[in-house]
């Protein structure tokens, strides 16, 4: 039997969430729930899905559902989490967990409660290139760990919530530093745990959308007296920035998925797509050839599907969102307070 999925939410996430699920065996997505009836059924229609639906408990409590992937705003997670664990569906939810650390633990102990299997969909600890690192770092090629860069920027997010600081948690930081909490957490080993945090945020560019920081620089150090040093933006132009540096007593490390691209090309006409959030399309551009693969979409989709199948607990769990919830509350107390702040154990 294969493992049967609804898919909550059919936006931009959802849409990378079935590239990624499209080349993994044993799998079939039954049902796609959205808050309206013309996206759900454009959603389903687009992608073969024999299913949609406008109530969310409706699609989430189908027999016929084994899997339930949440791909909706950071506001109805713990909703669409609360549904999940009453129905004893497994569960696996986009970044950020949620809004705050309170938040994020209520709904680990829903899941646990519950008895399920639960994943945190946080694509940059399953991108290839990111993987490949850690591979380095265990070998002990990079020899001790000292310090970590990583940086996501771009013009601006593509949907309406994220703007709102009351539906999302907060801004940039909350929305691209999530990815880079946890990948420090993945470099380093879970193990290493974060002591406390320094940020800085500000609204530099977009007054008349947000009342949230558009621009952040957050500093984590380590029990291991490692430190991560995160940089986000919302007003770089020129289509999406994602790159990590790591840095060990023994050696270096660097991806870089954006700019890096093996693909060039100039037209004076529009190209069409090229990647993520480009800011455009003629000219030079660098086309990122199989985005949902160079993410990490394919590979973290393989995983929660196989994990589910053979009842195995996912290597990023609810857990992984809280502890990435909390650095995310000391980053922005220390904004408030300009002072380091410790992290919740």
């Amino acid at each position: 039997m294969p493992v049967r999925i609804a898919v909550l939410g059919s936006g931009f996430v959802s849409e990378f969430y079935m590239q990624g699920l499209k080349e993994v065996p044993g799998q079939e997505v039954v049902v796609n729930y959205s808050r309206g009836a013309e996206r759900a059924r454009a959603f389903a229609e687009r992608w073969g899905i024999p299913h949609w639906s406008t109530e969310m408990a409706a699609a989430v409590g189908r027999p016929d559902v084994d899997l339930v992937l949440i791909g909706l705003p950071n506001d109805v997670h713990l909703e669409a989490t609360r549904l999940a664990a009453r129905a004893r569906k497994h569960v696996v939810c986009t970044k950020p967990l949620a809004r705050s650390g309170a938040e994020a633990a209520e709904m680990l102990a829903l899941v646990e409660e519950a008895g399920i299997l639960h994943g945190y969909a946080e694509t940059e600890v399953f991108s290839p290139a990111v993987i490949r690192v850690r591979e380095m770092i265990a070998s002990g090629t990079l020899g001790r760990l000292c310090t970590m860069r990583s940086r996501e920027a771009h013009s601006g997010p593509h949907a309406p919530h994220f703007w709102d600081p009351e539906r999302a948690g907060g801004g940039a930081l909350m929305d691209m530093g999530c990815h880079m909490f946890e990948a420090f957490r993945y470099f380093l080993g879970k193990e290493d745990r974060p002591l406390e945090c320094i940020a800085w945020g500000d609204l530099l560019v977009h007054r008349e959308r947000t009342r949230a920081e558009d621009n952040a620089v957050a500093m984590v150090r380590f029990a291991s007296g490692a430190l991560g040093v995160a940089e986000v933006s919302w007003s770089a132009l020129g289509g999406l920035d994602l790159r990590n540096e790591v840095y060990g007593d023994r050696g270096a490390a660097f991806t870089d998925v954006t700019r890096g691209t093996p693909v060039r090309a100039f037209s004076q006409q529009s190209t069409g797509y090229i990647l993520e959030k480009a800011d455009a399309a003629s000219g030079w551009v660098f086309p990122v050839p199989d985005e949902a693969r160079v993410y990490g979409y394919h590979e973290e989709m393989r995983h929660f599907v196989e994990c589910v199948a053979t009842g195995q607990p996912p290597r990023e769990t609810y857990a992984d969102g809280l502890a990435v919830n909390r650095i995310a509350d000391a980053c922005y107390r220390s904004m408030q307070t300009k002072r380091w702040e410790a992290v919740e154990a």
